[in-house]
């Protein structure tokens, strides 16, 4: 069947892939298709990327069941607990549960299997434990374990959400700050994780230098595959605890705080290996309705161990619980006020 479709190079196909079903623009009613050295792409646009679309033979896709909720085998009582969204994290699925729904686990994760195609195991979610917020993971349905390589903006990452931390709804966040980054900056990431910002920053700019810091030793390895699967010459991975480590580091242009329960507590460090016109991205979750008495709080904190600082934007970035929000703060380093 004739469809609509951009002839791309196999080379740069998938990120193209990626960015087109994000903004909605994949023809899903139709398969992709090789062509020699080029991918056949079926869009819902007349271009999208520089490529002007145009007609192609392409397979019709056939559809079934996309809801797992209608295949999960809950009763009919308990249905509208199942939950609407859960991460998706390279090839498996990770989804949480209410109580009520425990007995019922297996046959949900099998369901969602059935689904979500590309996904091969299912995971339930028990809640982030430990310093190192790590996953408390149990399989429900599927093969393997729970490592796995999740693709973002034309990157590869490796990473184990039972072992390292990895969050990938801040996917937007960090093409945000990759969008930011100035030719030749120095950057620092305090709490790294496997190094999801800098794989993208280095991905998507042209820094001098990405130092991407964590306190858990698992981090390591996959710090240094995703630097080795995306072929990144500028980051340098770093086991140890950020406040010590950046003393030894040079000033920053742009610091990331990727620790939402409690980063504001390190900002005075941030704020001293930050250059004068340096910006740091500190992530925090908050109740909504304290937003601005934190603010006024952080400020004033700050001021009282001699750092000025000025709020240039805030931005919610996602839902936490029903009352509460994450929330990224872009912060500046500014002189202190002597009067006070």
């Amino acid at each position: 069947m004739m469809a609509r479709c951009i002839r791309v190079p196999k080379k740069g196909a998938e990120p193209l892939r990626e960015a087109l079903m994000e903004q909605g623009l994949l023809d899903l009613d139709h398969r992709i298709r090789r062509d020699g050295d080029f991918i056949l792409i079926p869009v819902l646009a007349d271009s999208f990327g520089g490529y002007e679309a145009e007609e192609a033979d392409l397979e019709v896709q056939e559809h079934g069941e996309t809801d797992y909720r209608n295949l999960s085998g809950v009763p009919e009582g308990l249905r509208d607990l199942l939950p609407s969204s859960f991460d998706v994290v390279g090839d498996i699925a990770i989804m949480k549960l209410p109580d009520e729904l425990l007995p019922y686990k297996a046959g949900i994760g099998e369901a969602l299997l059935k689904t979500e195609h590309g996904v091969r195991a299912v995971f339930l979610d028990g809640g982030v434990k430990g310093e190192f917020r790590i996953r408390d993971l149990e399989k429900i349905a599927g093969e393997g374990t729970s490592e796995t390589v999740h693709r973002e903006y034309g990157t590869r990452m490796m990473t184990d959400p039972s072992k390292v931390y990895f969050n990938p709804r801040l996917a937007t966040e960090r093409a945000r700050v990759a969008s930011l980054v100035r030719d030749g900056e120095v950057i620092i990431d305090m709490f790294a994780g496997v190094a999801p910002f800098g794989t993208v920053i280095a991905r998507h700019a042209h820094p001098a230098k990405i130092y991407s810091i964590d306190l858990n030793p698992e981090c390591e390895r996959f710090m240094r595959e995703n630097i080795r699967m995306n072929g990144i010459t500028c980051m340098e991975a770093i086991i140890g605890d950020s406040t010590q480590v950046i003393k030894g580091l040079p000033k920053a242009d742009r610091i990331i705080m990727n620790l939402p329960q409690m980063a504001d507590r390190f900002l005075d460090s941030a704020l001293r290996a930050a250059k004068p016109s340096g910006t740091i991205h500190m992530h925090r979750v908050m109740e909504r309705s304290a937003l601005e008495d934190f603010e006024r709080d952080l400020v004033s904190r700050m001021a009282s161990e001699g750092l000025g600082m000025r709020i240039v934007r805030v931005q919610e970035l996602k839902t936490y619980s029903p009352t509460m929000s994450v929330y990224v703060f872009d912060i500046m380093p500014e002189a202190a006020d002597s009067s006070e």
